[in-house]
């Protein structure tokens, strides 16, 4: 599959996820809203941002899929991760919002009605999130997209989220209202806690963080005949493309045509144990 073939299928995936994860959203969080539900209205906004989140993606994947040019030489990758970082602002400022209307809660007075559509509409969307997330990470590990991968985990976070609000309910059900806003300050610190995890991984990316182990492709290379030793060796990039420089050593008395013929076949070699590397320059010296 070539690589603009491969995002375009990435963005298919994520528009069906878009539309289903708003489905979710305004389903929860308008009830939740009538029925002073703050628990459930967090976890509305909860899922709002996950198709927030598919939005930003599809726009940072249509950049990322343009070819290399004469300004990008290594092509647009890296605005996909720039998308993955808005994600990670967008769910901090989530967190806050809902930790700010928990706190209000408190001294508002206001407590929560809970009836059986309360508890159907949340078993209901807990079923579709399973399939979305079911669906989504299946599809990720089939494209080798990283980007899609974590938005399945972002999306199962919501099953968490909304199991923690049916518990809520059940214990304003049984008379205990205050547990209600004490789900909505745990759900605002699973969302905190996953816009930390997005601001790690992406950061990662854009640092240049290194990505194989050195001593995996260190045993590939050395298997290669003509090859005495070999050593710099770097990765970065995302871990569905990754860029890669190494040197490798070779007899100080080879002829040249040989010797690329070497470096040839180490980066042969080496892209066919790590399909993932999609770019290597190997860097010929005498031994």
């Amino acid at each position: 599959m070539g690589l603009r073939s491969r995002y375009v299928n990435i963005q298919s995936t994520l528009i069906i996820v878009l539309v289903l994860n708003l489905a979710i959203a305004l389903t929860k969080a308008i009830y939740g809203y009538l029925t002073n539900s703050v628990s459930m209205l967090a976890d509305g906004f909860h899922s709002l941002f996950d198709g927030v989140s598919n939005v930003i993606g599809l726009a940072g994947i249509f950049i990322a899929a343009k070819p290399a040019d004469t300004t990008h030489p290594y092509g647009h990758a890296k605005y996909e991760t720039f998308a993955s970082l808005s994600i990670g602002v967008l769910l901090s400022i989530t967190a806050v919002e809902i930790f700010i209307s928990a706190y209000h809660r408190i001294f508002s007075g206001i407590n929560p009605k809970v009836t059986t559509v309360s508890f159907v509409i949340m078993l209901v969307t807990i079923a579709i999130n399973l399939v979305v997330t079911t669906y989504e990470k299946k599809r990720g590990q089939q494209l080798k997209s990283e980007f899609l991968v974590s938005d399945s985990m972002h999306t199962r976070s919501d099953i968490y989220v909304s199991v923690s609000v049916i518990i809520s309910l059940i214990a304003v059900k049984l008379g205990f209202p205050s547990l209600d806003v004490l789900v909505a300050f745990v759900i605002a610190g699973v969302i905190g806690f996953m816009a930390l995890s997005v601001f790690k991984e992406s950061s990662d990316v854009l640092c240049d963080t290194r990505v194989i182990e050195r001593d995996k492709i260190h045993a590939v290379v050395q298997r290669i005949n003509g090859v005495q030793d070999c050593h710099a060796i770097r990765t970065r990039g995302k871990k569905s493309e990754i860029y890669l420089d190494l040197h490798v050593l070779v007899d100080s008395e080879l002829h040249v045509d040989k010797a690329h013929n070497i470096a040839n076949e180490v980066e042969a070699e080496v892209k066919k144990s790590f399909p993932e590397i999609t770019d290597i320059l190997v860097h010929i010296e005498p031994y």
